[in-house]
């Protein structure tokens, strides 16, 4: 007795081999192959790890032994700095950081 999932000398798996084959080639803009998945999980879970690292551990923890009130300080030179360096930016696309060189008297 014949099987009846072996027709044509094809057995199931390898119909469903080709009927995934034939999915991803007509489909092509709609799903990603199984290779293209695991390639962007590769990517994106390291990315979101990192991420997370950062959120924890990242920049906006205090230097390692120094108190709030000079971590305080060094936020409030730091900003004092920028404001200072951004004042002289302006100024020089202004043209105000240096005096005119035109003349001061009328000329009748």
């Amino acid at each position: 007795m014949k099987s009846i999932f072996v027709s044509d000398g094809i057995n199931r798996r390898e119909r469903q081999v080709r009927r995934e084959k034939n999915v991803y080639t007509k489909n092509s803009a709609v799903s990603a192959s199984p290779a293209v998945k695991k390639g962007v999980c590769k990517v994106i879970l390291p990315v979101i790890l990192l991420v997370l690292v950062f959120i924890a551990f990242g920049c906006r923890s205090s230097q390692p032994g120094e108190t709030a009130a000079e971590g305080n300080r060094r936020h409030q030179r730091v900003s004092r700095i920028n404001q200072q360096e951004m004042m002289t930016d302006i100024d020089a696309v202004l043209l105000l950081d240096e005096p005119s060189r035109l003349s001061d008297k009328r000329i009748p």
